[in-house]
Protein backbone atom coordinates (compact mmCIF):
# COMPACT_ATOMS: atom_id res chain seq x y z
CA UNK A 1 0.00 0.00 0.00
CA UNK A 2 2.85 2.37 0.72
CA UNK A 3 5.29 0.94 -1.80
CA UNK A 4 5.65 4.25 -3.62
CA UNK A 5 6.33 6.09 -0.37
CA UNK A 6 8.89 3.51 0.71
CA UNK A 7 10.58 3.72 -2.68
CA UNK A 8 10.81 7.49 -2.17
CA UNK A 9 12.27 7.00 1.32
CA UNK A 10 14.88 4.63 -0.06
CA UNK A 11 15.72 6.94 -2.94
CA UNK A 12 16.23 9.79 -0.48
CA UNK A 13 18.34 7.70 1.92
CA UNK A 14 15.81 7.34 4.74
CA UNK A 15 15.99 3.58 5.11
CA UNK A 16 16.91 3.75 8.82
CA UNK A 17 13.57 5.39 9.52
CA UNK A 18 11.89 2.19 8.35
CA UNK A 19 13.73 -0.16 10.73
CA UNK A 20 11.09 -0.36 13.46
CA UNK A 21 8.26 -0.67 10.92
CA UNK A 22 10.21 -3.51 9.26
CA UNK A 23 10.93 -5.16 12.62
CA UNK A 24 7.25 -5.18 13.58
CA UNK A 25 6.31 -6.70 10.21
CA UNK A 26 4.13 -3.69 9.42
CA UNK A 27 5.11 -3.70 5.74
CA UNK A 28 3.73 -5.64 2.80
CA UNK A 29 5.67 -8.33 0.95
CA UNK A 30 6.43 -5.94 -1.91
CA UNK A 31 7.61 -3.23 0.48
CA UNK A 32 9.80 -5.73 2.33
CA UNK A 33 11.30 -6.83 -1.00
CA UNK A 34 12.12 -3.20 -1.85
CA UNK A 35 13.86 -2.73 1.49
CA UNK A 36 15.71 -6.05 1.30
CA UNK A 37 16.97 -5.24 -2.17
CA UNK A 38 18.11 -1.78 -1.08
CA UNK A 39 20.05 -2.78 2.04
CA UNK A 40 22.02 -5.55 0.29
CA UNK A 41 24.56 -3.04 -0.99
CA UNK A 42 23.67 0.12 0.93
CA UNK A 43 26.37 1.44 3.31
CA UNK A 44 23.75 1.85 6.02
CA UNK A 45 22.59 -1.76 5.58
CA UNK A 46 24.45 -3.13 8.63
CA UNK A 47 23.09 -0.34 10.84
CA UNK A 48 19.58 -0.98 9.55
CA UNK A 49 19.81 -4.70 10.34
CA UNK A 50 21.21 -3.95 13.79
CA UNK A 51 18.29 -1.64 14.55
CA UNK A 52 15.87 -4.32 13.38
CA UNK A 53 17.61 -6.92 15.55
CA UNK A 54 17.56 -4.70 18.62
CA UNK A 55 13.90 -3.86 18.14
CA UNK A 56 12.89 -7.50 17.81
CA UNK A 57 15.12 -8.62 20.68
CA UNK A 58 13.76 -5.92 22.98
CA UNK A 59 10.20 -6.93 22.26
CA UNK A 60 10.95 -10.64 22.53
CA UNK A 61 12.60 -10.49 25.96
CA UNK A 62 10.32 -7.88 27.45
CA UNK A 63 6.88 -8.80 26.21
CA UNK A 64 5.19 -11.77 24.64
CA UNK A 65 1.50 -11.54 23.87
CA UNK A 66 -0.63 -14.24 25.46
CA UNK A 67 -2.76 -14.31 22.32
CA UNK A 68 -1.64 -13.45 18.81
CA UNK A 69 -3.54 -10.55 17.28
CA UNK A 70 -5.96 -11.47 14.47
CA UNK A 71 -4.15 -12.04 11.19
CA UNK A 72 -6.28 -9.40 9.47
CA UNK A 73 -5.74 -6.71 12.11
CA UNK A 74 -3.31 -4.63 10.05
CA UNK A 75 -5.38 -5.09 6.88
CA UNK A 76 -8.61 -4.08 8.64
CA UNK A 77 -6.94 -1.03 10.14
CA UNK A 78 -5.79 0.18 6.75
CA UNK A 79 -9.21 -0.53 5.25
CA UNK A 80 -10.80 1.72 7.86
CA UNK A 81 -8.26 4.45 7.16
CA UNK A 82 -8.82 4.17 3.42
CA UNK A 83 -12.60 4.43 3.81
CA UNK A 84 -12.91 6.98 6.59
CA UNK A 85 -15.74 9.48 5.94
CA UNK A 86 -14.93 12.46 3.78
CA UNK A 87 -16.95 15.62 3.16
CA UNK A 88 -20.08 14.59 1.32
CA UNK A 89 -21.00 16.35 -1.93
CA UNK A 90 -24.36 16.49 -3.68
CA UNK A 91 -25.09 13.44 -5.78
CA UNK A 92 -24.96 14.19 -9.48
CA UNK A 93 -27.89 13.55 -11.72
CA UNK A 94 -27.87 12.71 -15.39
CA UNK A 95 -28.88 15.58 -17.64
CA UNK A 96 -29.71 15.63 -21.31
CA UNK A 97 -27.30 13.60 -23.35
CA UNK A 98 -25.93 11.99 -20.17
CA UNK A 99 -24.23 15.19 -18.98
CA UNK A 100 -24.12 15.32 -15.19
CA UNK A 101 -26.04 18.07 -13.40
CA UNK A 102 -25.94 19.15 -9.78
CA UNK A 103 -28.99 20.71 -8.12
CA UNK A 104 -30.58 21.14 -11.51
CA UNK A 105 -27.56 22.86 -13.05
CA UNK A 106 -25.08 21.40 -15.52
CA UNK A 107 -21.95 20.08 -13.84
CA UNK A 108 -18.53 21.63 -14.41
CA UNK A 109 -16.86 20.90 -17.72
CA UNK A 110 -14.90 17.65 -18.03
CA UNK A 111 -11.55 19.41 -17.57
CA UNK A 112 -12.74 20.83 -14.25
CA UNK A 113 -14.05 17.41 -13.21
CA UNK A 114 -10.65 15.86 -14.05
CA UNK A 115 -8.93 18.52 -11.97
CA UNK A 116 -11.25 17.80 -9.05
CA UNK A 117 -10.54 14.10 -9.39
CA UNK A 118 -6.80 14.74 -9.33
CA UNK A 119 -7.18 16.82 -6.19
CA UNK A 120 -9.17 14.03 -4.55
CA UNK A 121 -6.49 11.47 -5.41
CA UNK A 122 -3.75 13.76 -4.10
CA UNK A 123 -5.66 14.23 -0.84
CA UNK A 124 -6.08 10.46 -0.58
CA UNK A 125 -2.35 9.91 -1.04
CA UNK A 126 -1.59 12.48 1.63
CA UNK A 127 -4.04 10.88 4.02
CA UNK A 128 -2.55 7.43 3.48
CA UNK A 129 0.92 8.89 3.83
CA UNK A 130 -0.12 10.35 7.17
CA UNK A 131 -1.39 6.94 8.27
CA UNK A 132 1.92 5.41 7.28
CA UNK A 133 3.76 8.05 9.28
CA UNK A 134 1.54 7.29 12.26
CA UNK A 135 2.35 3.60 11.98
CA UNK A 136 6.08 4.29 11.83
CA UNK A 137 5.82 6.54 14.87
CA UNK A 138 3.74 4.00 16.75
CA UNK A 139 6.20 1.22 15.94
CA UNK A 140 9.14 3.28 17.14
CA UNK A 141 7.27 4.39 20.25
CA UNK A 142 6.42 0.79 21.11
CA UNK A 143 10.07 -0.23 20.90
CA UNK A 144 11.22 2.81 22.88
CA UNK A 145 8.56 2.24 25.54
CA UNK A 146 9.50 -1.41 25.98
CA UNK A 147 13.22 -0.68 25.92
CA UNK A 148 12.68 1.87 28.67
CA UNK A 149 11.66 -0.83 31.14
CA UNK A 150 14.70 -1.68 33.25
CA UNK A 151 15.62 -5.30 33.83
CA UNK A 152 15.23 -4.81 37.57
CA UNK A 153 11.95 -2.92 37.20
CA UNK A 154 8.55 -4.34 37.95
CA UNK A 155 6.53 -5.24 34.86
CA UNK A 156 2.90 -6.23 35.08
CA UNK A 157 3.00 -8.25 31.85
CA UNK A 158 1.66 -11.76 31.93
CA UNK A 159 5.05 -13.22 31.02
CA UNK A 160 7.11 -11.35 33.61
CA UNK A 161 8.34 -13.85 36.25
CA UNK A 162 7.44 -11.48 39.09
CA UNK A 163 3.92 -10.96 37.75
CA UNK A 164 3.47 -14.70 37.23
CA UNK A 165 4.03 -15.30 40.93
CA UNK A 166 2.05 -12.32 42.22
CA UNK A 167 -0.91 -13.15 39.97
CA UNK A 168 -0.88 -16.90 40.59
CA UNK A 169 -4.14 -18.27 41.99
CA UNK A 170 -2.33 -20.04 44.84
CA UNK A 171 -0.07 -17.13 45.84
CA UNK A 172 0.37 -16.74 49.60
CA UNK A 173 1.95 -13.71 51.25
CA UNK A 174 3.77 -13.23 54.51
CA UNK A 175 5.19 -9.96 55.81
CA UNK A 176 7.93 -9.75 58.46
CA UNK A 177 9.53 -6.77 60.18
CA UNK A 178 13.17 -6.10 59.35
CA UNK A 179 15.37 -5.06 62.29
CA UNK A 180 16.22 -1.38 61.94
CA UNK A 181 12.95 -0.55 60.19
CA UNK A 182 10.89 -1.60 57.23
CA UNK A 183 9.36 -4.89 56.17
CA UNK A 184 10.02 -7.83 53.89
CA UNK A 185 7.05 -9.40 52.09
CA UNK A 186 7.35 -12.94 50.75
CA UNK A 187 4.82 -13.92 48.06
CA UNK A 188 5.05 -17.63 47.28
CA UNK A 189 3.38 -19.76 44.60
CA UNK A 190 3.72 -23.53 44.62
CA UNK A 191 2.29 -23.67 41.10
CA UNK A 192 5.16 -21.49 39.85
CA UNK A 193 7.67 -23.11 42.27
CA UNK A 194 8.85 -19.57 43.00
CA UNK A 195 8.56 -16.76 45.50
CA UNK A 196 9.00 -12.99 45.34
CA UNK A 197 10.78 -10.90 47.96
CA UNK A 198 9.84 -7.22 48.24
CA UNK A 199 11.53 -4.95 50.76
CA UNK A 200 9.64 -1.84 51.86
CA UNK A 201 11.09 1.02 53.89
CA UNK A 202 14.35 -0.83 54.57
CA UNK A 203 17.51 1.28 54.77
CA UNK A 204 20.37 0.31 52.44
CA UNK A 205 23.15 -1.86 53.83
CA UNK A 206 26.21 -0.02 55.20
CA UNK A 207 28.83 1.27 52.76
CA UNK A 208 30.70 -1.61 51.10
CA UNK A 209 27.92 -4.04 51.99
CA UNK A 210 24.79 -5.47 50.36
CA UNK A 211 21.85 -7.53 51.47
CA UNK A 212 21.99 -11.09 50.17
CA UNK A 213 19.12 -13.55 49.81
CA UNK A 214 19.51 -17.23 50.67
CA UNK A 215 17.23 -20.23 50.56
CA UNK A 216 17.66 -22.81 53.31
CA UNK A 217 17.11 -26.27 51.78
CA UNK A 218 14.64 -28.69 53.37
CA UNK A 219 17.31 -31.39 53.47
CA UNK A 220 19.44 -29.30 55.85
CA UNK A 221 22.26 -28.72 53.35
CA UNK A 222 24.18 -25.44 53.02
CA UNK A 223 22.29 -22.20 52.28
CA UNK A 224 21.93 -21.47 48.58
CA UNK A 225 22.79 -17.90 47.45
CA UNK A 226 19.94 -16.24 45.56
CA UNK A 227 21.27 -12.81 44.67
CA UNK A 228 22.07 -9.51 46.30
CA UNK A 229 20.22 -6.23 46.83
CA UNK A 230 22.15 -2.97 46.82
CA UNK A 231 20.81 0.55 47.39
CA UNK A 232 19.51 0.73 43.81
CA UNK A 233 17.68 -2.61 43.70
CA UNK A 234 16.60 -2.83 47.33
CA UNK A 235 13.10 -1.51 46.69
CA UNK A 236 12.52 -3.69 43.61
CA UNK A 237 10.98 -7.17 43.72
CA UNK A 238 13.29 -10.17 43.44
CA UNK A 239 11.97 -13.50 42.18
CA UNK A 240 13.54 -16.75 43.40
CA UNK A 241 12.90 -20.19 41.92
CA UNK A 242 13.01 -23.51 43.75
CA UNK A 243 10.29 -22.98 46.35
CA UNK A 244 9.59 -26.71 46.64
CA UNK A 245 13.13 -27.47 47.82
CA UNK A 246 13.38 -24.63 50.36
CA UNK A 247 12.20 -24.49 53.95
CA UNK A 248 12.97 -20.80 54.56
CA UNK A 249 14.40 -17.65 53.03
CA UNK A 250 17.12 -15.75 54.89
CA UNK A 251 18.68 -12.32 54.45
CA UNK A 252 22.21 -11.49 55.52
CA UNK A 253 24.54 -8.52 55.13
CA UNK A 254 27.51 -9.41 52.92
CA UNK A 255 30.44 -7.62 51.23
CA UNK A 256 29.61 -5.90 47.93
CA UNK A 257 29.33 -8.56 45.24
CA UNK A 258 27.93 -11.15 47.63
CA UNK A 259 29.32 -14.31 49.17
CA UNK A 260 29.26 -18.01 48.35
CA UNK A 261 28.37 -18.78 51.97
CA UNK A 262 26.93 -16.49 54.68
CA UNK A 263 29.59 -14.49 56.53
CA UNK A 264 27.21 -13.02 59.13
CA UNK A 265 24.15 -14.00 61.11
CA UNK A 266 20.91 -13.47 59.21
CA UNK A 267 19.02 -10.26 59.87
CA UNK A 268 15.82 -12.08 58.97
CA UNK A 269 14.62 -15.64 58.42
CA UNK A 270 11.11 -16.28 57.06
CA UNK A 271 9.68 -19.81 56.84
CA UNK A 272 8.32 -20.75 53.43
CA UNK A 273 5.72 -23.17 54.71
CA UNK A 274 2.11 -22.05 54.84
CA UNK A 275 2.12 -18.27 54.59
Amino acid sequence: MFANDIATDLAEGRVLELAELYALDAVTDSERALIDDYIKDAPEGPEFLERVRQARETLAISFTAEEEPPARLFHDLMEKIAHEPRAQGVDAEQGPGGAPVVAGKPAAPAAVADLDGARTKRAERRRLGGARGWLIGAAAAAVIAVAGVGIGGYMAGQNDPVAQVLQAQDVQKKTADVPGGGTATISASSAKDSFVVLMDGVAPAPSGKVYQLWTLPKDGSAPVPQGTMDAETLSKPAVVKGLSAASSVAITVEPTGGSQAPTSDPVLVVPLGSA
